[in-house]
């Protein structure tokens, strides 16, 4: 979880200050690939509503665990090749077919 992501902090401020009612984002890994379910906690015990506008449907275990590997192979193909790589392009765009190839059989 990177905590010096762009605007989590103020958001995260803002959350714990009582300045925000609610929170609505359009799809759950805008707000963070992981951790969101922290983010999310805190806005309960605050009484901050959460809205997530594209909610993905019921998925199967092995569906949420595809989806999880890809997030870990992006996030860290990121940090060792950079994210404008054409490399690490190249290789998400392979894991990506890999996990739709395996969600379909």
């Amino acid at each position: 979880m990177n905590c010096h992501k762009k605007g989590l902090r103020k958001l995260l401020d803002q959350i714990v200050a009582g300045e925000l009612g609610r929170l609505v984002i359009t799809h759950q890994d805008q707000l963070l690939r992981f951790g969101a379910e922290l983010v999310f906690a805190v806005c309960q015990a605050k009484g901050v509503e959460v809205i997530i506008i594209n909610q993905d449907h019921d998925r199967t275990f092995e569906e949420d665990l595809a989806s999880d590997l890809l997030e870990i192979v992006t996030v860290f193909s990121a940090r060792l090749y950079g994210s404008g790589s054409h490399k690490n392009r190249k290789m998400i765009e392979g894991v990506r077919q890999v996990v739709q190839e395996a969600q379909c059989s």
